[in-house]
């Protein structure tokens, strides 16, 4: 997979949930914090304001992406100074995929198209925790035309649904996570040099690197090697990975590697001894000892106890810088 695939995966997990809400004057909603999750809302018709847990209030046009990637809680409103309702809305609560509601009143409409995705907080990876709290993607002529029709598709599926809407919905709100990623690290990649996720996606030598070690994690990678995919000699491209990514290439290497272990021990029943020689390791004892140090038990333990610790550690990650 591709990296940007492969993070969303690797994080991802249960059924994203979606919404179609119609909001007339005067109104004003809060969202609440749900801490290992990643929530959108989109302005379908209308306007409002979005007011962040810190900051001033933000208009919110037609077509506009607000993205919400570490769960922080928020609120929107017809106006700044709009009470908020009570109690919150968590899009998270409501079971089904995805559904649609008309709120009373008589005032201009504002059609909201909101959603949730869950992440597992195990499988923290730097490209999304270096991410503001909210991302606000405005409608621009010409710009993330994937991205509008993934909105306009989902919208108009929701509010109608057809047969065979449960697989459209859950794989328009895929396409939607991933769109918003791609046009938000365009925006950053266009005023990001000094570093950052956004940057090492952009760059050809460290992007060639990361689309190695993320399609095949099991291959006998060096620094010189992967390098080489990006036309840099060992030195160079090591310094420029290290700006970039935030930490040495086989430093990246080895944690992704041990966090696809994980992954694996949690969710197959593979040996592990298929698990080891799947990311690289020529035995079950290397593999354990480093499994080891880094999770701080023993992959059969891991797998055993069903735990989900803090997972191999980030430190020193560049963060995307907006």
């Amino acid at each position: 997979m591709d990296v940007l695939s492969d993070v969303i995966a690797f994080m991802r997990m249960g059924v994203p949930r979606s919404a179609r809400v119609e909001w007339p004057a005067s109104w004003g909603q809060r969202f609440p914090s749900v801490p290992g999750s990643a929530g959108f809302q989109v302005v379908l018709q209308g306007s409002c304001w979005a007011i962040p847990s810190e900051g001033e209030p933000i208009p919110v046009g037609p077509g506009d992406v607000l993205f919400f990637p570490h769960g922080h809680g928020y609120a929107l409103a017809d106006s700044p100074t709009t009470p908020i309702a009570a109690p919150d809305c968590d899009p998270h609560a409501d079971a089904e995929l995805f559904s649609s509601a008309s709120i009373e009143g008589v005032g201009p409409v504002t059609v909201m198209l909101c959603g949730g995705y869950r992440l597992d907080p195990g499988r923290a990876h730097p490209l999304l925790s270096g991410l503001p709290e909210m991302i606000h993607l405005p409608a621009r002529l010409g710009r993330n035309a994937e991205l509008r029709a993934a909105v306009e598709l989902l919208g108009k599926e929701i509010e109608a649904p057809r047969p065979g809407a449960d697989m459209v919905v859950s794989a328009l709100l895929d396409m939607l996570l991933l769109y918003i990623l791609r046009a938000w690290f365009d925006v950053s990649a266009e005023h990001c040099a000094a570093g950052g996720w956004a940057a090492a996606l952009a760059d050809p030598a460290v992007s060639a690197a990361l689309d190695g070690i993320h399609r095949d994690p099991a291959h006998p990678w060096t620094v010189e090697s992967l390098g080489r995919r990006g036309g840099l000699s060992r030195a160079a491209f090591s310094r420029r990975f290290t700006q970039l990514v935030g930490q040495p290439p086989l430093t990246y290497l080895t944690w992704w590697r041990l966090g696809t272990a994980a992954r694996m021990l949690r969710d197959s029943d593979a040996a592990l001894s298929e698990v080891a020689a799947a990311v690289g390791y020529g035995s079950e004892f290397a593999f354990a000892n480093a499994f080891k140090r880094e999770y701080g038990m023993a992959p059969g333990r891991y797998r055993r106890v069903g735990c989900r610790p803090a997972g191999p550690t980030a430190a020193g990650a560049a963060p995307v810088v907006g």
